[in-house]
């Protein structure tokens, strides 16, 4: 029988447990397969969407090397909401709730049935934290293994994502291409299974899984169709199985060295600002309050560490030409020379530097520079305050090397209002689009603006316009970008008394973003809940914390 120290002997020791055993042996489990530990697999698999839709096949290699090293595996699913397909619809409210719920299932799973670890199999954006959050509640030993990425689309001589769809989107509608260009980008961006292929949030988020220590080095580099992702499955259920037997368990790995190591390695490859709002709220998840973690080092960390990546959304490559180029190890290598990360403990027991320090590099590859020569000489992520944004928002830098802005501003309660101002030629160069109402509670959902950022790209106005909103930017996004603000309109955040024409001044160097508009004359209008909060949505409203400690439903924001 298993070890007191493991939880599952609760449920399956002794005469008093004969019914629970009973019920197992139904399910296929003898009385050997209950002497092991007992590990649950939580995975996301699902057939609406490439990120996910392998995963089912990968939790056979994980089950087969879980149970080779001496572990019984046991199956559970969960859900996954896919921000390219809902992005622009009322679905993407969904988004952030789904990380919630996500993280909510796999404990409740876990914690249900007394299982001894967890072995999480996840794919599009906010599976990821999801995990790691379930992970840090948990505080058991846990492996996170990503998917991994879609390969480029090809369309002649050209590599797409989807973020090239959401462009050419743009691009129609402003009567530069026709609608048989439009269709072969969107039949040609896609190739197959994968989460999107540039740095956006779902391979920010498998980094800094990896520089978090949950998921063992190099693994989630792998391409999800290249033939080597079935033995990282393997490897990971053998991990999670060793991480028992040696009592590695979640929190002993998320430290705020580890959290901060992520933060950089984001940084560094000028990755998604949700890496902010998801480190957040995994750290508090963890037990690790905004005294120790805060939204104000990754404005630090930022400040400090150089792009070292040419990646997509603002660079030339994607996640599958990093991993070709040397993967996670050499960027691990390049930040461990220049000083800018710290060591720590991984899940399978070896150190975050003994990996950098074995890292391979390949000949002649441009995805990976030295912080000597970097890309930028500072991160993309910047922290602002102000009479607009007390509680902090977060400015997205990648794809411009602009540290101020000042405009007119363009008011919009909501991103269909601004959608279609921005079709309709409305929008102009110099303006700073405001959209409001779309945060955690005012959204609900705190919806992604990519449909939005992406039309402005494709429209020619990205140099030219700034975009503000309580709401949020999908990795995808790139242009100067304020989201995030908090607090929310929907909280009376003073970004709800913003009018039209009001001047706004948004300086990261400065760490300012402001309007000289008298805001203390005014009244806001009341920002009701969507006719949509009900349900799932309205309970998160009623729960959801602010986006400036992470958006969580726990309560963990208030440590």
């Amino acid at each position: 029988m298993a070890s007191p120290a493991q939880p599952s002997h609760e449920m399956k020791d002794g005469p008093a447990r004969a019914p629970a055993r009973a019920m197992l042996h139904a399910a296929g489990y003898d009385a050997e397969a209950l002497s092991k530990p007992l590990i649950a697999i939580v995975n996301s698999w699902s057939t609406v969407t490439p990120c996910n839709m392998h995963l089912r096949g990968l939790a056979e290699h994980a089950r087969r090397g879980i149970e080779e090293a001496g572990g019984t595996a046991i199956d559970f699913n969960t859900i996954v909401v896919t921000d390219g397909i809902a992005m622009g619809t009322h679905g993407m409210r969904a988004s952030l709730m789904s990380r919630e719920a996500i993280a909510d299932s796999a404990e409740l799973a876990v914690r249900g049935h007394s299982l001894d670890a967890v072995l999480f199999l996840v794919g599009c954006d906010k599976t990821i934290p999801a995990a790691a959050m379930a992970a840090a509640r948990l505080d058991l030993p846990a492996v996170i293994l990503y998917g991994g990425s879609i390969m480029p689309g090809r369309l002649g001589d050209k590599a797409l994502t989807i973020q090239d769809v959401f462009e050419a989107v743009g691009a129609h509608s402003a009567g530069t291409i026709g609608d048989a260009e439009l269709k072969a980008v969107e039949k040609a961006a896609c190739p197959g299974a994968g989460a999107c292929g540039g740095q956006f949030t779902a391979n920010t988020m498998a980094l800094a899984m990896s520089f978090l220590g949950l998921s063992p080095m190099g693994l989630n580099d792998i391409p999800a169709v290249h033939p080597d992702k079935t033995g990282a499955a393997f490897e990971a259920g053998w991990a999670v199985v060793d991480a028992v037997k040696n009592g590695r368990n979640a929190r002993s790995l998320i430290t705020v060295e580890s959290l901060r190591n992520a933060a950089v390695a984001g940084t560094a490859t000028a990755g998604s600002t949700n890496l902010i709002l998801h480190l957040l709220a995994i750290a508090r998840e963890a037990g690790i309050g905004r005294d120790q973690f805060d939204i104000d080092l990754f404005d630090e960390v930022s400040r400090a560490t150089p792009v070292i990546a040419d990646l997509k959304p603002g660079g030339r490559f994607m996640a599958p030409d990093m991993s070709a180029a040397g993967g996670t190890p050499l960027l691990g290598r390049r930040l461990m020379e220049a000083g800018l990360v710290t060591d720590a403990s991984t899940v399978t027991g070896r150190s975050l530097f003994s990996y950098f320090e074995d890292a391979g590099e390949t000949d002649g590859q441009q995805v990976i520079v030295s912080a000597e020569a970097p890309i930028k000489n500072r991160g993309g992520f910047g922290i602002l305050y102000g009479n607009l944004a007390p509680e902090g928002c977060v400015v997205k830098l990648a794809g411009h090397g602009k540290l101020r802005f000042e405009g007119p501003a363009k008011v919009f309660d909501g991103e269909e209002a601004c959608f279609d101002a921005l079709t309709h030629g409305g929008i102009e160069a110099g303006d700073v689009v405001v959209i409001r109402g779309e945060g955690p509670v005012g959204g609900p959902g705190m919806r992604e603006m990519l449909a939005i950022t992406a039309a402005i790209q494709g429209r020619g106005l990205g140099n030219d316009v700034a975009l503000v909103t309580d709401g949020r930017f999908s990795g995808a996004t790139y242009g100067f970008m304020v989201g995030h603000v908090s607090p929310e309109a929907a909280r009376g955040g003073p970004v709800a008394l913003l009018r039209t024409g009001d001047r706004i001044v948004i300086d990261v160097d400065a760490r300012i973003m402001e309007t000289d508009a008298d805001l203390g004359s005014r009244t806001a209008a009341e920002f009701r809940l969507s006719p949509e909060a009900t349900g799932a949505y309205g309970k998160y409203a009623r729960l959801v914390g602010s986006a400036s400690q992470g958006a969580v439903t726990s309560g963990a924001d208030a440590a």
